[in-house]
């Protein structure tokens, strides 16, 4: 089903990857690549930046030096399990999502 609408030309496929995992492996990507094999309408999101292994960065995916896509990769932070239990407003949320690429050492280098 997936794939019917992202073989229209005239969408916008917004493939989102898991950033602890190896993305060329990732279905979603493949299935995007296949359609869209030059990433002319394809956007990348980069999820799970937070829980990367320590001395990691999503930096070579953001920068789409691992697979380049012409509209680019975002990263993001979503709320945790704990943030949803402790029923964490999604703008508070948000200011953890700034904070957190702000105050990073890698990250807040970055556009």
């Amino acid at each position: 089903m997936a794939n019917r609408y992202v073989s229209d030309s005239r969408t916008i496929i917004l493939c989102t990857l898991p950033a602890n995992v190896d993305m060329t492996t990732s279905d979603g990507l493949q299935m995007a690549r296949s359609v869209d094999p030059k990433g002319i309408r394809t956007i990348g999101v980069i999820t799970k930046i937070d829980i990367m292994d320590k001395g990691t960065s999503a930096k070579r995916m953001i920068e789409g030096k691992d697979v380049n896509l012409r509209m680019g990769f975002v990263g993001i932070k979503n709320r945790s399990q704990q943030d949803i239990i402790d029923r964490i407003t999604v703008k508070a949320a948000q200011e953890k999502e700034e904070l957190y690429f702000n105050t990073h050492p890698i990250y807040s280098t970055m556009p």
